[in-house]
């Protein structure tokens, strides 16, 4: 079973309850939004990160899709604050130095914002003298907030994150908190 998901914002990615800190409530759990047992998610996507996450049953095909040496390209949409120019990007398709990994090479161009995007709940934090610009960054690779961790390094931070892609699975046609099995 191939289930992909469009997650939404502030959505944990694991089915049992989210266990708060500091006495808050805790974020809705996959299992908010899928009925489905015995399914287990291909990667993950950071709380506050948005769209295509995989689920499966099949052990094998989850560890294919979030193993980074088999090399499925993950295309993200990432709405950075201020206006950078493509040659801004230039680092980014070298590699970044983030510290504790250096980066593979990624493919980034800068892109309109995209037409089929919903609402984020909650909005943004948007400020009225600084501009926000829309990134298309292909990576193979899916270190830990690796994404964020790239555009904040070249000066650009992300304000908001959506894996459109993975390999050849997509969000396309699905709204934001549903889901859809598909064939394998």
């Amino acid at each position: 079973m191939l289930i992909l998901f469009n997650k939404p914002f502030n959505v944990v990615c694991q089915f049992s309850p989210h266990d708060p800190k500091n006495g808050k409530a805790g974020h809705p759990t996959l299992k908010n939004f899928i009925p489905i047992p015995n399914i287990y998610a291909a990667g993950r996507l950071d709380t506050d990160s948005e769209g295509l996450l995989i689920l499966t049953d099949d052990g094998a095909l989850q560890h294919r899709l979030s193993d980074p040496k088999h090399k499925e390209i993950k295309i993200y949409w990432v709405q950075v604050e201020g206006a950078p120019v493509d040659s801004d990007l230039e680092p980014l398709r070298k590699g970044v130095d983030l510290g504790d990994f250096f980066t593979q090479p990624a493919q980034a161009r800068l892109i309109d914002e995209p037409v089929q995007l919903w609402e984020r709940n909650p909005p943004i934090r948007e400020r009225k003298a600084i501009p926000t610009t829309w990134l298309e960054i292909k990576i193979s690779e899916g270190k830990n907030r690796q994404v964020r961790r790239m555009t904040a390094k070249i000066g650009f931070p992300t304000l908001r994150l959506i894996r459109y892609a993975i390999g050849r699975y997509t969000i396309e046609n699905l709204a934001v908190g549903e889901y859809q099995q598909i064939q394998k």
